[in-house]
């Protein structure tokens, strides 16, 4: 991938490394402007959320994590996601044409699989924004081949990641600001309008106390999405695992 220059933004770029968000969380506990953006052509360690690995393979994949420094309070982490979300997904759109769907919270699919995931961590006062676009992925193993595809698979043509590059950071920007402008509402509103999952999806949700299956009802006030049980039980759903009913 050849590096590109943006203006008032310090970029990172590796061969090879660990992960992303953890060369970011060393940049941000050095005291580095928000902004800084970590790219590698490769993770060794990719992180995804729960403890999971992301797979990273070696020039197919745009790999980022992006130093945040907004004046959010902590409890903001859950729109935050979102919003890191939708400027994913809109910069996907932009480069590619591709409309991608989102799953709550913080997956980006075309159909019924996953092109790409954020993961945010606060370090500090700073927030870490982790994000993983399978761009050029002719393939993957057959431990995931059901469940993620690319960019290119989900097109049929190769992309360019300079160039998605040179639109998601921009799309960060754009709605982080508007976050910190406009409160959560607007970036609530936004991805209840572009996620199939927000509502009147019927799914199953991986909780504490086991699997249960209902329709999605909206998202609060804080980003939680809200589920219907085939009960009439309501409940908030406060971290992944959320798909759909086969």
């Amino acid at each position: 991938m050849k590096p590109i220059a943006i203006p008032g933004r310090k970029i990172l770029y590796f061969d090879s490394i660990t992960s992303t968000m953890h060369e970011a969380a060393m940049q941000a506990a050095a005291g580095c402007l928000s902004g800084t953006t970590v790219v590698a052509e490769e993770q060794t360690a990719g992180q995804g959320r729960h403890g999971h690995i992301w797979h990273s393979e070696p020039g197919a994949g745009l790999y980022v994590s992006v130093v945040l420094r907004l004046p959010l309070a902590a409890d903001s982490l859950p729109v935050l996601t979102l919003a890191l979300g939708l400027a994913t997904a809109s910069a996907i759109h932009s480069v590619t044409d591709l409309t991608p769907d989102l799953r709550w919270p913080n997956d980006i699919m075309l159909g019924e699989k996953k092109t790409a995931g954020i993961l945010v961590q606060l370090i500090d006062q700073a927030a870490i924004a982790g994000i993983g676009i399978n761009v050029n992925h002719p393939a993957f193993p057959p431990e995931i081949a059901h469940e993620a595809t690319s960019l290119r698979l989900a097109s049929g043509r190769v992309h360019s990641r300079e160039d998605l590059l040179a639109a998601l950071l921009p799309s960060i920007d754009s709605f982080c600001r508007m976050l910190v402008e406009g409160g959560r509402q607007p970036i609530l509103d936004l991805f209840a309008r572009h996620s199939s999952y927000a509502q009147g999806k019927r799914v199953t949700v991986d909780q504490p106390g086991g699997m249960v299956t209902g329709t999605t009802a909206g998202l609060d006030s804080a980003g939680f999405l809200k589920l219907r049980a085939d009960d009439g039980a309501e409940s908030l759903v406060l971290a992944g695992g959320v798909r759909p009913c086969s």
